[in-house]
């Protein structure tokens, strides 16, 4: 038995559906528990965030790479306005400055998961066109 070839995935993988509701879902129970317990976002969800990048790409379908690296930013996105009018209530100003304040904290992570993420994708994009030498 090798220890070195990671977790087995049984069958294709995920589509580009289940990597969206998986991310997203992911995404929205952290965001949920980390302003309910602390009122704001921090490194737990950060965390998660580059879980999702990283769990999008490995375990989606070929394919899947451009869902996988285009969700987490906007299921975080989504997740922080919905939070915030549920938490604060529908007061317009507060709204908008814990949203703000959301995004400005999880942008480190966001950043490192996208240059993460749009690199994996523009490379098996370049690898897959056909090479244009000259004989």
């Amino acid at each position: 038995m090798s220890g070195s070839r990671g977790i087995a995935i049984s069958g294709p993988g995920l589509k580009k559906e289940g990597v969206l509701v998986l991310q997203s879902l992911l995404i929205f129970l952290s965001t949920f528990i980390e302003l309910w317990l602390r009122s704001g976002v921090g490194i737990l969800t950060g965390l998660i965030l580059l879980l999702s990048f990283f769990g999008g790409i490995r375990f989606g379908r070929p394919g899947t790479a451009y869902v996988a690296v285009v969700s987490p930013p906007l299921a975080f996105a989504a997740s922080a306005l919905f939070w915030s009018l549920i938490l604060d209530g529908f007061k317009l100003s507060r709204v908008g400055i814990d949203v703000v304040a959301a995004l400005a904290s999880e942008a480190p992570f966001l950043i490192i998961g996208a240059i993460y993420g749009w690199y994996v994708f523009l490379n098996a994009r370049a690898k897959a066109r056909p090479s244009q030498r000259r004989n």
